[in-house]
């Protein structure tokens, strides 16, 4: 839902910081969830 959020604006303002801010967001809960993984063994 956020990746459509920031997509939509992306279109609508033609603003690329928005999408790559959304990119980074996307990227750290990917390393969050795999160190979050990582303690639960």
């Amino acid at each position: 839902m956020l990746k459509e959020i920031a997509w939509n604006t992306f279109k609508k303002t033609g603003n690329i910081d928005v999408y790559l801010e959304f990119l980074r967001i996307q990227d750290m809960e990917q390393k969050i969830g795999e160190i979050d993984g990582n303690n639960k063994n």
